[in-house]
């Protein structure tokens, strides 16, 4: 399966391209947006394609079978970016998914993107962005999966989680390493097909929390 990371630069993008790359059955593409990216993207095990969200995305994804966003615009950008990337850049992926005719894309989203007026002010623009994605990945006929973790951490990966249609975000985190695992299990786990769930650390394995879902 050709499969494309966008965001494949970022901490999480890095670790799903891992992740996949141990799958034989899976050819993976990294989307970034500098040359000088490339040689990370290959040493990760993954094939880098040059192209930038806020510009056109068509030619990415040719050839793909399936599509994972997930791309952010950072913690230290203004809203003009987080609108730029996590919303008008996911929508436009999803849709350049739709005219080449991927049926199958997994979205990165947050938890608390399904209420974005309840957030603190400081989240609620960038909830509002990914809600905005989410709805428009819904919408648009494809064969999605939508992941929205709770606080994300840069520990070790623990291999197992809770996850549920909606969780209890108090005191919960997750490291990001467990994110990109349910990420890439994701893509075939076809308990997982047109679902939006949210996840933190829990006790389950990841493979058989997927599959409760």
């Amino acid at each position: 399966m050709n499969i494309l990371i966008a965001g494949a630069n970022g901490t999480t993008g890095k670790q799903i391209i891992g992740e996949l790359s141990k799958n034989p059955q899976m050819t993976v593409y990294g989307m970034i947006r500098k040359k000088e990216q490339a040689q990370t993207i290959k040493e990760l095990g993954g094939h880098p394609i040059l192209a930038d969200l806020e510009g056109n995305v068509d030619k990415a994804v040719d050839n793909m079978e399936a599509i994972i966003f997930a791309a952010g615009s950072g913690p230290n950008t203004g809203p003009d970016k987080t609108t730029a990337v996590d919303k008008n850049g996911a929508i436009k992926l999803v849709d350049a998914a739709k005219k080449k005719g991927i049926e199958r894309f997994v979205m990165l989203s947050s938890a608390g993107s399904d209420n974005p007026e309840q957030a603190q002010e400081g989240m609620r623009h960038y909830l509002e962005a990914k809600h905005d994605a989410d709805e428009h990945l819904k919408a648009s006929g494809l064969t999605y999966t939508i992941v929205r973790p709770v606080a994300l951490t840069n520990e070790q990966a623990i291999g197992k989680i809770f996850a549920d249609v909606k969780v209890d975000h108090t005191n919960k985190s997750i490291p990001r390493a467990d994110v990109a695992a349910v990420l890439a299990q994701s893509v075939t786990e076809e308990k997982t097909f047109n679902k939006t769930f949210e996840i933190f650390s829990g006790t389950l394995p990841i493979k058989e929390a997927l599959y409760n879902i």
